[in-house]
């Protein structure tokens, strides 16, 4: 199984926190008549880019899963990051995109009540990415034991700051830069290749 302290996979598992953080430097503070077409194309274009932060959680736990306690907990992984990929979308859908593109044509109105269900659908994203991250930590816990707890605390303070944050500068950005940080550690959690380890299959020593 290729290893997880590649660059290519660094790479893999924090670009989508990284081009978030650089998406919130230019997020408007306030959606208005003069933000609303930002608003509402920032969001377009980040529509694809939120679902792929949870291959920060998932790139560790790759494979088939087990019949085993790592299998259950990879499946709940998988679950959580489903309801993020999900329930996320549907907040970047109507308080990002709907509530945007209301204001840019002045119906005013109706941004407060996109908003309301936005939040919700957003708070329900990120609860189930915290149920991804928790079932994804107890995977590597009991592969790497104590490693794994410096990603694993970048990754519930990321995930409890998500909850209001969005990607709003500053918290939002900090949070995405926690998230890129979290990832980092929980693949570098995996302990070096061994010697053997890094021989073709049927080279090693018998």
């Amino acid at each position: 199984m290729r290893s997880l302290r590649t660059p290519r996979v660094l790479a893999l598992v924090t670009t989508a926190p990284l081009l978030l953080a650089v998406a919130g430097l230019i997020h408007p503070r306030h959606l208005t008549a003069a933000t609303a077409s930002l608003w509402a194309g920032l969001h377009i274009v980040l529509l694809p880019v939120f679902p792929l932060l949870v291959l920060g959680l998932l790139v560790p736990v790759r494979g088939r899963p087990r019949r085993d306690v790592d299998g259950a907990l990879t499946v709940i992984s998988w679950a959580g990051c489903f309801c993020f990929a999900a329930y996320y979308s549907g907040l970047d859908a109507v308080a990002g995109i709907s509530a945007g593109t209301v204001v840019h044509h002045g119906v005013h109105g109706a941004a407060g009540h996109l908003f309301a269900i936005g939040d919700q659908l957003g708070r329900a994203g990120v609860y189930g990415l915290a149920v991804a991250a928790l079932a994804t930590c107890a995977v590597l816990w009991r592969r790497h034991g104590v490693r794994v707890l410096p990603g694993a605390v970048f990754l519930f303070a990321a995930c409890w700051s998500f909850v209001d944050s969005h990607i709003f500068w500053p918290k939002g950005v900090i949070t995405m830069i926690g998230f890129a940080v979290a990832f980092v550690l929980l693949a570098l959690a995996e302990p070096r290749p061994t010697g053997d380890a890094l021989k073709p299959e049927g080279l090693a020593n018998p």
